[in-house]
């Protein structure tokens, strides 16, 4: 059974960069449809970025031109790249396949930005 763990938030100013990781427990990985997802306390869970099994990505309009999604398939590993980081994308930031399963919800990871 796949599972996937998230890394790579924190704190950090606006303008700044992080990136994230999402790590799956099982190659199966490789061919599923991922996506990045977020969600602020009161809100719904919004998609902000997918990337296919074949490397197409899409991007919510919010964060076009600012975060890049990519994968690595040998390291079972999908990355979310972000830049010039505004206070509004403070959220967890989940990973889970595209569209998303109930079961591969994760811990997430905390993305704070404020200075």
């Amino acid at each position: 059974q796949v599972q996937l763990v998230e890394s790579g938030g924190g704190l950090v100013q606006p303008g700044g960069s992080l990136r994230l990781s999402c790590t799956a427990s099982s190659r199966i990985f490789n061919i599923y449809d991922m996506g990045w997802y977020r969600q602020v306390p009161g809100k719904q869970r919004e998609l902000v970025a997918s990337i296919t099994s074949g490397m197409i990505t899409n991007y919510a309009d919010s964060v076009k031109g600012r975060f890049t999604i990519s994968r690595n398939n040998a390291e079972n590993t999908v990355y979310l790249q972000m830049n010039s980081l505004k206070p509004e994308d403070t959220a967890v930031y989940y990973c889970n396949r595209f569209p998303p399963t109930d079961r591969l919800w994760g811990q997430g990871t905390q993305v704070t930005v404020s200075s």
